[in-house]
């Protein structure tokens, strides 16, 4: 025989698979990381003691300010992220919620990630030089370049470290830096023929740069929205596609001269 339940008790009973539901959704991992503004480097001095880029084969110059390579640090690739944990960083701005294969790759354990983020910073490493040594005019045959940056993977120092050979190297082409004595932070991957791509977690890239003292940022041009949708203030945002286009940008705003494009 059934009976008949009062409004009240249906809801009561009702409420109680509905409130486990949420209980237990709160505690279930999901397939998300969050990151957050993480460590930049200069790449024109040393890294934990060690030159960024280490040149031989050609005469090099020393350098006045600074490139600053920047980064995001993202809970690990086996670090579980709830949905209390989605909901607290959503809507924080120093934060930022990311699918997890867009942080690693999906199915990998945490070993062969590290070894694909080290190849791609291998790989990264090559083609700045390429792209350095192309734009300059030098042998890869006589000049050697050895860039190190320990505890960094991935591709998106690129840009970074082919300027930085640049300035080493070159300079702005009239005795004076790339810099101007500015601290100059930036992003970007880089390939042989000096095309520069896009990168993740920019926005958080460029609060990394600001809070270590840059006052400009060089971003791939189809990421100056994200950039500037946080930016920091202090920070100037200077688009750039290819090595030529921002070695020609530094150096026009170095030398007050020309046009600098922004966001």
């Amino acid at each position: 025989m059934l009976s008949r339940l009062t409004r009240p008790k249906a809801v009561a009973v009702c409420a109680l698979p509905v409130a486990a539901l949420i209980a237990t959704a709160a505690f279930a991992p999901l397939p998300f990381a969050v990151a957050q503004p993480g460590m930049t480097a200069n790449v024109l001095g040393e890294n934990k003691g060690t030159e960024v880029i280490t040149i031989s084969g050609a005469p090099t110059r020393s350098t006045d300010g600074q490139l600053r390579m920047t980064t995001i640090e993202a809970t690990g690739p086996d670090t579980d992220v709830t949905l209390a944990d989605v909901i607290g960083n959503w809507f924080r701005t120093d934060r930022a919620v990311m699918p997890h294969e867009a942080v690693y790759p999906s199915g990998n354990s945490v070993k062969e990630i590290e070894q694909h983020n080290a190849e791609q910073m291998k790989q990264s490493q090559d083609a700045a030089t390429q792209a350095a040594l192309k734009y300059l005019d030098l042998s890869d045959q006589k000049v050697d370049v050895t860039l190190k940056l320990a505890d960094v993977g991935g591709p998106s120092a690129g840009l970074l470290f082919s300027l930085g050979i640049v300035d080493k190297l070159h300079g702005d082409g009239s005795g004076g830096d790339l810099t101007g004595g500015r601290t100059i932070a930036g992003t970007g991957t880089i390939d042989a023929a000096g095309r520069v791509g896009a990168v993740g977690g920019v926005s958080l890239k460029t609060q990394a740069a600001r809070r270590d003292g840059a006052t400009v940022f060089l971003v791939p041009k189809a990421e100056c929205g994200e950039a500037s949708s946080e930016l920091p203030k202090g920070l100037r945002l200077i688009p750039v596609t290819t090595l030529n286009g921002a070695v020609d940008s530094l150096v026009a705003l170095e030398k007050g001269k020309g046009s600098v494009p922004s966001c």
